[in-house]
């Protein structure tokens, strides 16, 4: 930690912020296609690489970018990802092509993985043990409004100021969490400093972990894309030998698969995403199709379930900072398996009273596994590893979706085909969703048991 003397209250004010604001621009901007597509005169593979690009410039960067800033120094990485947000969503706002606003969307992914990489990190290094849950709490709890707020505050912003208000909006706030960063960020923090950066291992990476991105997300698109995603799991084989057989590499395989408790705390994050991450999509569906709501109303019953993750999480943290972080964890995959499996007996005739005590359960579950589980795997590391250990963390968050993603969409193509979801062919979208929510279910379990390995009777070594 720098000897510059910190304020950890300012800083987790700016974490928070900008925790808020990256969710909020990839929920947001969802609403805002169609709008978008008029204007443009755009097809939809043009809106779907809007969206996709995002995505793939986080996930493809994550992981090297927080071992550059381990090595570079985290807050070096977080103001310029800050500034490079920033400058990205006022292009953003003022594109005047559909081309330039894909081209503007990936380079505010950029920005966003190198804040999402350092966030945590920093957050670890300026908060003692004690107090790391509650500050991780409260910032995850930001994460989940801004997942929330996105789709309401831009449908607003559509009806009465116009799409480019939803990027326009953001950058007064984007500005000021810069200055504030700026000036109340102290010192640095770069505990890897003077070792050599893995430029092979992070060229590997993000070409394997693009086929397979690509590969998958496209499938329905692209009539290579399963050679495509075939090609990006060969490459990510030769990324894991690669990086086993080197001294400092951007993933240490050897380190993590010592590290039980880092190791099974990641594999739970990724099944708790793969499992919990399609409810959503389905029940959206469910909902406007199956039993004819409208899409605001629709909106509204979702956003329950976030919004219990967002009141849950700071909750969850205070309890980690107590009492050992992984069986709180572990209750709250529980509570996440136990809605899932309530979700597969859903039918057509299924009360609302019922989709809102599945979203209920989701909603306490998802925000009691959050923050222990994120707390527990930073303390379970060194130091010098922070800024991977928080990339690592948002890349499991983001493959764990992405596994969901493609899942459904392969059980959406088995039983329903190139038909669209109708009332004619709403029995067989409920089977899709039925299948679904069992083999959510099953990863679920699988979550507890992974949780329930890294708890020992003497609980979670904390790091300092």
């Amino acid at each position: 930690m720098p000897e510059t003397k910190q304020t950890p209250g300012a800083i987790l004010w700016v974490i928070a912020a900008v925790q808020f604001l990256t969710p909020f621009m990839f929920s947001a901007i969802g609403v805002a296609l169609p709008t978008i597509g008029r204007e443009f005169s755009a097809g939809a593979v043009q809106l779907g690489l809007i969206e996709m690009v995002y995505i793939l410039a986080v996930a493809l960067l994550l992981l090297p970018i927080g071992r550059f800033a381990d090595i570079h120094g985290r807050r070096r990485i977080f103001l310029s990802g800050t500034v490079l947000l920033t400058l990205a969503t006022l292009a953003l706002a003022t594109a005047p092509t559909i081309t330039l606003l894909i081209v503007f969307r990936f380079v505010q992914g950029i920005g966003a993985a190198m804040i999402t990489s350092t966030s945590f990190a920093i957050l670890t290094s300026v908060y003692p043990p004690e107090k790391r849950g509650r500050a991780m709490g409260m910032v995850v709890g930001c994460v989940y409004l801004g997942i929330s707020a996105g789709p309401t505050l831009a449908g607003l912003m559509i009806d009465y100021l116009g799409w480019r208000w939803i990027f326009y909006s953001a950058v007064p706030v984007e500005i000021l969490i810069l200055l504030f960063a700026a000036t109340r960020l102290k010192g640095e923090w770069a505990d890897s400093q003077g070792e050599p950066f893995d430029w092979t291992g992070s060229l590997l990476y993000v070409v394997a972990l693009a086929g397979l991105i690509i590969g998958v997300l496209e499938m329905q698109l692209l009539p290579n894309a399963c050679w495509l995603a075939g090609g990006g799991t060969v490459m990510m084989i030769v990324f894991l030998l690669y990086e086993n057989s080197i001294r400092f590499p951007i993933f240490p395989l050897k380190k993590v698969l010592a590290n039980r408790v880092f190791a099974l705390s990641n594999v739970a994050t990724w099944l708790n995403y793969a499992a919990s991450f399609g409810i959503m999509f389905f029940f959206s569906i469910y909902l406007q199709v199956i039993k004819g709501v409208s899409p605001k109303f629709t909106g509204f019953i979702l956003i329950t379930q976030p919004l219990l993750q967002a009141f849950c999480a700071p909750i969850a943290g205070k309890m980690a900072d107590k009492h050992d972080p992984a069986p709180i964890a572990t209750l709250g995959m529980a509570f996440c398996t136990i809605g899932l499996a309530a979700a597969a007996t859903i039918t057509a005739a299924s009360s609302f009273v019922f989709i809102f005590a599945v979203l209920i359960v989701m909603g306490i579950g998802f925000g009691l596994f959050s923050t222990p589980n994120t707390t527990a795997i930073m303390a379970s590391i060194d130091r010098r590893d922070y800024g991977m250990a928080a990339s690592l963390i948002a890349t499991m968050r983001t493959t764990g979706m992405l596994t969901a993603m493609t899942l459904i969409t392969l059980l959406l193509s088995w039983f329903l085909g190139s038909e669209q979801v109708t009332l004619e062919t709403g029995d067989r979208f409920l089977a899709a969703m039925h299948t679904a929510m069992v083999i959510f279910s099953l990863l679920g379990c699988a979550g507890i048991l992974c949780s329930l390995g890294r708890t020992s009777k003497r609980g979670i070594k904390r790091q300092p």
